[in-house]
C-alpha cells in the first residue's frame, strides 16, 4: 500500500499541493509540515503537554489546518470553536474544556478578547493570527528552533456538541499513545466506505465550517491520504460548482441545506456546471427530504452517498442504488459496527417499530467532558445513543424518525416533527420550516409550525390554509399543525443545523416538558 500520512507525504513529495485557500493561495505538504512543526515546538515550549487542550477560533483556511496538525502531533485535545457563537458562549467552552492555549484570528478580535477575559486566560495563554490586543503573535511560536517538537504522540479532536438542547458538551476521546506519523487504520477504513483511497488523483472540496466534526475529519483525513484540499471561506452554491470544475474535485461533504441551494440555482447555471470529476458527493448531519435527494440523484447521478453518524461516532451508510430501493433510509451499519433499535425496556424493537437508536463502532469510546451523568445516560453496554428515534426494516436498514427531545406527545400519541417538516420543506411556498410542540392544557402538547416563506410567498391566513390543505393530503389529521407562524429566517448554523430550542423554549417558559 502506498505510504500515507501528512509528514510522510511531505518527506516524499514535498511540493505536492496540500491546501488551496479561499483566495487561491496554495500550501505544499512541505510548507504545511514545516508550519505545523514550528507551532508544535512553540506550544511545547509554552509548557503544553500531552492531554492538555488547545482551542482554535480560526476561519476556514490553512491556519486552522496547520494549527490542528501542530497540536495533534504533541498529544493535545483540539477544540475548534464556532466563530458564530457569542463571547459568553465561547468563554464557557474555553473554561469547560480547560484550554491551556487559545489561538484566535484577528477577524474575530473583539469576541476573542472578551471570551478570553471571561475564561480567565492569562496573556501567556493567548495567541493571535494577525493582531489582537493583549494576544501574543502565533507567528512567533517556535521561532529560532528547527525540526519536529519533542515528545510527539497523537492527540485528538474534541468537538463541542451544538447545544440545541442546553449547554454544549465536549466529546472527549482517550489518547492511545499512537505515533502521529501513522494514519490510524480507522481513517483508511472510513474513507474506504466511500470508495476513497490514497492519492488516486483525488481532490477534496471543503465547503462547510471546519469547526464541525465531519467537516474537519474529511479535510484532515484527505490530507493524510495525499488528497489536496480546496477550502471555501463561506458557502456559495455558484462558487462551489465553479471550484468543482476548476480543480476537478472528486469528493465533498454537504448537508441537505446546501443541496437545496444548489438546486435553487438557475437551470442554465446548473446545466453549464462541469461536475463529471465528482466520484463521491457525501451527505449527512441532517435529514434530507426525499424529493431533494432524488433531484440531486437526477442531476449528479449515483455518486450521492449518505451516511448517519454523530460527533460521538457512527454509523450507517447507504449508496444511491440502495436508497432508490429504500427511499428515506440512512442505510445499514458500517462494517465492524452495530446498529440496534431498543424499546423503553432496553429490548430490541420489532422491525418497523420506532425506538431509540444505539450505535457501536468497534471498541471506540468517548465521554462528555465534565458531565459523567450525561455520559452514563448515553451508554448501554458497549453501545451509545445521541437520542435519535428510528426503526430498522427486515433487512437491517435504518430509518430515522426524529430526536427524542423533539418528539411531540399530543393526547398520548407520539408525533415526529421531522415527518411534517420533510413534507412542508418541498412545498414551493416554503423556504424553511420547523415543527415542535407547545403547551396545551388538554392534550399536553399541540403541534406548532414556524415557516420561512419562499421569495414571493406572502405569509398570512391564505398561505396557512394552503399549507394545511397540502399536508392534509399527505398525512393523518392528528399530525397537522394547529397553528402556523411566519419568520423572516429560521435560526440555523452555517452547516444547516436548526436551533429549534430558540423557537420552542419561549412557549415553555415556566413549564416543563414530558421529555
Amino acid at each position: 500500500m502506498t505510504e500515507v500520512g501528512m509528514w510522510t507525504v511531505a518527506s516524499r513529495s514535498p511540493q505536492r499541493v496540500a491546501i488551496v485557500e479561499p483566495g487561491g493561495r496554495t500550501l505544499t505538504y512541505a510548507e504545511l509540515a514545516a508550519e505545523a512543526n514550528r507551532i508544535g515546538r512553540g506550544l511545547r515550549d509554552a509548557g503544553l503537554r500531552a492531554g492538555d487542550t488547545v482551542a482554535l477560533l480560526l476561519p476556514n483556511g490553512a491556519d486552522i489546518l496547520v494549527a490542528y496538525y501542530a497540536a495533534v502531533q504533541i498529544g493535545l485535545h483540539v477544540v475548534p470553536l464556532n466563530w458564530h457563537l457569542t463571547a459568553p458562549e465561547l468563554g464557557y467552552i474555553l473554561r469547560d474544556s480547560g484550554a491551556r492555549a487559545f489561538v484566535a484570528s484577528e477577524r474575530f478580535a473583539d469576541t476573542a478578547v472578551t471570551a478570553a477575559d471571561l475564561a480567565g486566560l492569562t496573556a501567556q495563554d493567548r495567541y493571535a493570527v494577525g493582531d489582537i490586543p493583549g494576544f501574543r503573535s502565533a507567528g512567533e511560536l517556535g521561532g529560532g528552533g528547527s525540526g519536529r517538537p519533542g515528545g510527539r504522540t497523537l492527540g485528538a479532536l474534541m468537538v463541542y456538541t451544538s447545544g440545541t438542547s442546553g449547554r454544549p458538551k465536549g466529546v472527549r476521546r482517550p489518547l492511545l499513545g499512537l505515533d502521529p506519523d501513522d494514519v490510524p487504520p480507522v481513517s483508511l477504513w472510513f474513507f474506504g466506505l466511500f470508495g476513497l483511497r490514497p492519492f488516486d488523483d483525488h481532490v477534496h472540496l471543503c465547503c462547510s465550517p471546519l469547526y464541525h466534526t465531519a467537516v474537519m475529519n474529511f479535510a484532515v483525513i484527505s490530507i493524510q491520504m495525499g488528497h489536496p484540499v480546496v477550502v471555501m471561506d463561506h458557502w456559495d452554491a455558484a462558487s462551489f460548482l465553479r471550484l468543482v470544475g476548476e480543480h476537478r474535485v472528486t469528493h465533498s461533504h454537504m448537508v441537505p441545506t446546501q443541496f437545496r441551494r444548489l438546486l435553487a440555482l438557475p437551470a442554465a447555471v446548473r446545466e453549464r456546471a462541469e461536475t463529471s470529476s465528482m466520484r463521491a458527493m457525501i451527505h449527512g448531519a441532517a435529514p434530507c427530504p426525499q424529493p431533494v435527494k432524488q433531484a440531486m440523484l437526477d442531476w449528479w447521478g449515483p455518486v450521492v452517498i449518505e451516511y448517519y453518524a454523530a460527533s460521538e461516532g457512527g454509523g450507517t451508510l447507504i449508496t444511491a442504488p440502495e436508497w432508490s430501493a429504500r427511499p428515506g433510509s440512512v442505510g445499514r451499519a458500517w462494517p465492524g459496527s452495530r446498529v440496534r433499535v431498543l424499546d423503553d425496556d432496553g429490548k430490541d424493537a420489532p422491525a418497523g417499530t420506532p425506538g431509540t437508536v444505539y450505535l457501536q463502532m468497534g471498541d471506540a469510546t468517548f465521554e462528555y467532558h465534565g458531565d459523567a451523568a450525561k455520559t452514563r445516560a448515553s451508554w448501554r453496554d458497549r453501545m451509545f445513543t445521541v437520542g435519535d428515534i428510528g426503526y430498522l426494516d427486515d433487512d437491517g436498514y435504518l430509518f430515522l424518525c426524529d430526536r427524542a427531545s423533539d418528539v411531540i406527545i399530543t393526547g398520548g400519541v407520539n408525533v415526529y416533527p421531522a415527518e411534517i417538516e420533510n413534507e412542508l420543506a418541498v412545498h414551493p411556498a416554503v423556504a424553511d420550516v420547523a415543527v415542535f410542540g407547545i403547551p396545551h392544557d388538554e392534550w399536553g402538547e399541540e403541534i406548532k409550525a414556524v415557516v420561512q416563506p419562499a421569495p414571493g410567498a406572502a405569509p398570512g391566513p391564505a398561505l396557512t390554509a394552503a399549507l394545511l390543505a397540502y399536508l392534509g393530503e399527505r398525512m393523518a389529521k392528528f399530525k397537522l399543525p394547529r397553528t402556523v407562524d411566519y419568520v423572516a429566517e429560521l435560526p440555523r448554523d452555517p452547516n444547516g443545523k436548526l436551533y429549534k430550542r430558540l423557537l420552542r423554549d419561549p412557549y415553555w417558559a415556566g413549564r416543563s416538558r414530558a421529555i
